[in-house]
């Protein structure tokens, strides 16, 4: 009985080792998974700050107003979107000291998530309210201000294009679709729609008489600070301290930005967009006027905003689950069919083999699965000799359908894809009743912006023939050959 006893206590205790090894290494795995996503977040950061740094440098050369305006727009976003990743790693830095500290979920972290997903907004229609003198008598000096909209969901934030505005237009239009890609069902797309006096004067740090002389003993000093802000270096005590190649692991501390003398671009007016506000048409939106018509990148703003707000989850785009069923329905309770499942959208296609689903053959027959669904797993059924699935909809096609899968671990992966599927719906609502369509953006629109962008690579690139576009033009101001090259690399990196 005591050897009993003692080995029943052996194995418990190596029972309880193990277990305790498996958790260490899950807390491993953990570690190392939260070391490389801080690690990317980190990379993006040293990304953003090199570009706000060369942004800064190539906005004190601007020689022309369009450039300097363009350039001041990219500071802006750049300086949002370090913004945005610097709180997306606090936080981050936080749950993993949670975790350390044994404050984790009482059900071990396996709570359900819902799947992300596209969102797109397009056609976005900002309407004008202009004065009866000035709109229809064109009385006045003509008021005009460069505007744009700065576009954010999460640590994911786009700009649209530089607008001038005048009394001349009733609309501020930005047609172009801005895609979101990955965005969760609770996401928040925060619009702001930015604003900058064209008439006020603008300091451009370098005057077009010094820049004449770039390509003399200048340009060394220019294309050396260039040189600096493209650099890859992680450690460099004027972009991030503390980046991600530090010992410590600190977080990366932001130095205070340059100071750029320019066009400054100030808050006009925002709103913000959520799940609710997802249709698949046009709709009005309440804008938040954020200043008064005494300021002088004022606008007669009318208060609303006209877009298309579109979302497809991926679960409506994607797989979820695939592979070899047999299928019977209550109407041939006799009749089994060997069919190749796919669950995709609101449907569970049956296809005769694996092949077809590559092909654009229409399913064999198609089982509609949306929120009036219900599935269920049965008990062991001794005539089938194993568990099946029961599918039954509660509206349209009311026929009750059997499934067996080949394995209980086949049976059990089938109902998780189910049951995620149904979660998914639940959160993402009417995106998941039809699949919405999103427009890419046109492929002129990257080579419209590039052409307009005014900066001074774009005034030494040939504007026609693709096969002389990387030829660079003499200048009547005479700029050395590495400056442009330089800059050549630079915008070819940042689009």
């Amino acid at each position: 009985m005591f050897c009993r006893n003692q080995t029943s206590r052996a194995t418990v205790a190596r029972g309880s080792a193990m277990e305790m090894e498996v958790k260490r290494g899950q807390f491993r795995l953990s570690v190392l998974e939260d070391s490389a996503q801080d690690c990317e977040v980190q990379r993006q950061i040293e990304r953003e700050v090199r570009i706000r740094e060369g942004t800064c440098k190539l906005l004190a050369a601007c020689s022309q107003r369009e450039q300097a305006l363009e350039a001041s727009k990219t500071l802006l976003t750049s300086n949002s979107r370090i913004l945005a990743l610097m709180t997306q790693l606090q936080r981050m830095k936080q749950a993993q000291a949670m975790q350390r500290a044994g404050r984790r979920s009482s059900d071990g972290g396996s709570e359900r998530l819902p799947c992300t997903g596209k969102v797109a907004i397009s056609d976005i229609r900002i309407p004008l309210m202009w004065k009866d003198s000035e709109y229809f008598k064109n009385k006045g000096e003509l008021h005009q201000c460069a505007v744009f909209c700065l576009l954010q969901a999460g640590t994911e934030i786009h700009d649209t294009d530089l607008v001038i505005v005048d009394r001349t237009l009733t609309d501020i239009c930005f047609n172009e679709p801005v895609i979101f890609t990955d965005a969760p069902p609770g996401f928040d797309l925060r619009v702001e729609l930015y604003s900058c006096c064209v008439e006020e004067e603008f300091s451009a740090g370098f005057s077009t008489r010094r820049l004449s002389r770039l390509g003399s003993a200048s340009s060394k000093k220019f294309m050396a600070t260039l040189e600096t802000a493209a650099s890859c270096s992680s450690h460099g005590s004027r972009t991030v301290s503390g980046g991600g190649s530090s010992p410590g692991g600190e977080s990366p501390v932001l130095l205070p930005a340059l100071c750029v003398r320019g066009p400054k671009y100030h808050l006009l007016a925002h709103t913000s967009l959520t799940l609710c506000h997802v249709q698949n048409s046009f709709r009005t939106h309440d804008l938040t006027i954020s200043d008064t018509e005494d300021s002088s990148f004022w606008l007669p703003l009318y208060g609303n905003v006209c877009c298309q707000l579109v979302a497809q989850p991926l679960s409506m785009t994607q797989d979820v689950m695939c592979g070899k069923l047999r299928i019977r329905s209550e109407t041939n309770p006799e009749d089994w069919r060997d069919v190749y499942g796919v669950l995709n959208g609101s449907d569970l296609k049956c296809y005769q083999q694996q092949d077809d689903t590559d092909s654009l053959d229409t399913p064999v027959f198609t089982i509609p699965i949306n929120k009036e669904t219900r599935v269920r797993a049965t008990e062991r059924d001794p005539a089938l000799h194993t568990q099946s699935i029961t599918i039954a909809n509660q509206c349209g096609e009311k026929t009750t359908y059997t499934i067996v899968t080949r394995t209980p671990e086949d049976t059990h992966s089938w109902m998780e894809a189910f049951w995620q599927h149904f979660y998914d719906i639940s959160q993402w609502k009417q995106c998941c009743d039809e699949l919405m369509k999103i427009e890419e953006p046109s492929a002129k629109r990257t080579v419209a912006v590039t052409l307009k962008q005014g900066s001074l690579y774009h005034e030494m690139v040939m504007p026609s023939s693709t096969q002389t576009r990387n030829h660079l033009l003499p200048l009547n101001r005479p700029v050395s050959s590495e400056i442009q090259s330089l800059l050549s690399t630079y915008y070819n990196d940042s689009y």
